[in-house]
C-alpha cells in the first residue's frame, strides 16, 4: 500500500494565465478532461498566489487533485491517492498518457510530460533532518525521497517495468511533431545525443551494444547477403551492417522527420546514410512498410536477413489490441519474404517483464510455418537495464 502521486506539467503562452478570461477557459478545459476518469469531481478550494494560481479538487474516491498556475507558463497538476494492496489502480499509465495528451491539445500547450506515481520532497539535508526528527518523535521509520525537477526540459523515463529512471539531460535539441509520434532529440552527459520517441527513450549514442546485439555482430554473417530493416529511422542499424559488406540492404522506414532529425544530431551513430538515401548496396523507402512487404510477397522476392525495428513488445496483461495485432502482421508479413535458411532479428523488451516476453514467445509458437527461435541479452545504457533480443528462423 502507498500514497500515489501522479505529476503532468504543461507549458503555455504565459500571457494566457494572466488573462482572467482566459485562465477560467484554462481551469475549464482541465476540469473537464479530468472528470473523464474521477467521478462527481468537486471543487474545493482555490487561491491567487504572488506567482500565480492555486486550486483544488476531489472525488468520491478522495483523490485529491491540485493545479497551479504559474506567471511565466508553467501549469503543474498533481493528482494524489491511497492505493491499498488490494485497490485498483485509480490512474493507469495508459490513462495517464490520454489524459496528458488530450490536455496538451485542448490547452495548446507547446510542451507537456507525464509522470507515474512517485513521492516529492525537500533538499536532501533538510529531509535526511526532518525524516530522522520524525523517527525518534513518532517511533517510525522514513525515507527521505530526492527532488523532482519540473522545468523546461524532462529528465525522468521509464524503465520496460514503469519504473521512474532520472537521466542528466541537459540540452533539447530537436522536439517537433511528426504525423506519426513526438519527435525529441535530448542531450545527456553521460549517454550523448539520445532519440526519444513518444517520451520513450530509443537510442543514444553511447548505445553500439544495442544496435550489435540486435543484429548479432561476430555471430552472423552478412557478407554478400540481401537484408530488409521494418523501421531503423535512426539509421544505426543500417549504418553498422553495411560495414558488413552485404549485397545489399532495403530500408523500410514511415517517419521522414525522424531520419531528417538524427541525420543532423546522431551523425556518430548512423554516418551519412540517412542524408544518402541510396548507394550500390542500400535503399531507403519512405512509407509504409506494410505495403512493401505485401508488395514483395506478390513478387516473390526473398531475403537471407529480415530485422524488425519496429515497436517493442507491448506491457499489457493479455496479447491483445491494436499494438499486438501489428506485431502478429509483421510477423506473418516478414516471413512470407525469409528465405528458407533466412532469419529475423528483433528486440524484445527489458528483462525485467517476463510476463511480456512469455507472452511474445508464445506467440512465436503460435506461428504457421513453425519457426525456432533464440535470445541474446545486453545491458544497453539509454535504457540503463537489461534487454532481450530475439532471433527467429523456421523450423524446418
Amino acid at each position: 500500500m502507498s500514497v500515489q502521486t501522479v505529476l503532468l506539467d504543461f507549458s503555455i503562452d504565459p500571457v494566457r494565465i494572466g488573462d482572467e478570461i482566459a485562465s477560467k477557459d484554462l481551469l475549464k478545459f482541465i476540469k473537464d478532461a479530468l472528470a473523464v476518469y474521477f467521478e462527481n469531481l468537486k471543487f474545493v478550494y482555490d487561491l491567487k498566489t504572488e506567482d500565480g494560481y492555486l486550486c483544488l479538487f476531489t472525488d468520491k474516491n478522495l483523490v485529491f487533485i491540485q493545479i497551479r498556475f504559474f506567471n511565466h507558463g508553467l501549469i503543474t497538476i498533481n493528482i494524489e491517492y491511497f492505493k491499498g494492496e488490494t485497490d485498483k489502480q485509480i490512474m493507469s499509465f495508459d490513462n495517464i498518457k490520454c489524459l496528458e495528451n488530450a490536455l496538451r491539445v485542448n490547452l495548446e500547450a507547446v510542451r507537456s510530460k507525464h509522470l507515474p506515481p512517485i513521492k516529492r520532497g525537500c533538499n536532501a539535508d533538510s529531509k535526511r533532518q526532518l525524516c530522522d526528527a520524525l523517527e525518534a518523535k513518532l517511533e517510525i521509520s522514513g525515507y527521505p525521497y530526492p527532488n523532482i525537477k519540473r522545468d523546461g526540459i524532462n529528465k525522468y523515463f521509464y524503465g520496460s517495468d514503469e519504473r521512474i529512471l532520472e537521466y542528466d539531460i541537459d540540452k533539447v535539441l530537436f522536439d517537433k511533431r511528426s504525423p506519426f509520434q513526438k519527435v525529441q532529440i535530448v542531450h545527456s552527459k553521460s549517454l550523448g545525443n539520445m532519440l526519444v520517441l513518444d517520451e520513450l527513450q530509443n537510442i543514444a549514442e553511447a548505445d553500439l551494444i544495442y544496435t550489435e546485439t540486435l543484429m548479432q555482430r561476430g555471430i552472423q554473417n552478412y557478407e554478400g547477403a540481401e537484408i530488409c530493416i521494418l523501421g531503423g529511422g535512426d539509421g544505426a542499424l543500417l549504418y553498422e551492417l553495411l560495414k558488413e559488406k552485404p549485397k545489399f540492404v532495403t530500408m523500410l522506414e514511415i517517419d521522414e522527420m525522424v531520419m531528417e532529425a538524427c541525420n543532423v544530431h546522431l551523425r556518430s551513430i548512423c554516418g551519412d546514410v540517412l542524408e544518402r538515401r541510396e548507394a550500390e548496396n542500400f535503399e531507403i523507402i519512405v512509407g509504409d512498410c506494410m505495403v512493401s512487404l505485401e508488395k514483395y510477397a506478390k513478387e516473390g522476392k526473398k531475403f537471407d536477413f529480415v530485422f524488425g525495428d519496429l515497436t517493442d513488445i507491448p506491457i499489457s496483461e493479455t496479447p491483445t489490441g491494436e499494438i499486438w495485432n501489428f506485431i502478429r502482421e509483421i510477423l506473418q508479413q516478414s516471413f512470407q519474404i525469409l528465405k528458407p535458411n533466412g532469419k529475423y532479428l528483433t528486440h524484445g523488451n527489458g528483462s525485467n517483464c517476463p510476463e511480456s516476453l512469455r507472452m511474445f514467445e508464445d506467440l512465436l509458437n503460435q506461428l504457421q510455418p513453425k519457426v525456432k527461435f533464440t535470445t541474446t541479452k545486453a545491458f544497453v545504457p539509454s535504457f540503463m537495464e537489461e534487454w532481450v533480443f530475439y532471433q527467429v528462423s523456421l523450423d524446418v
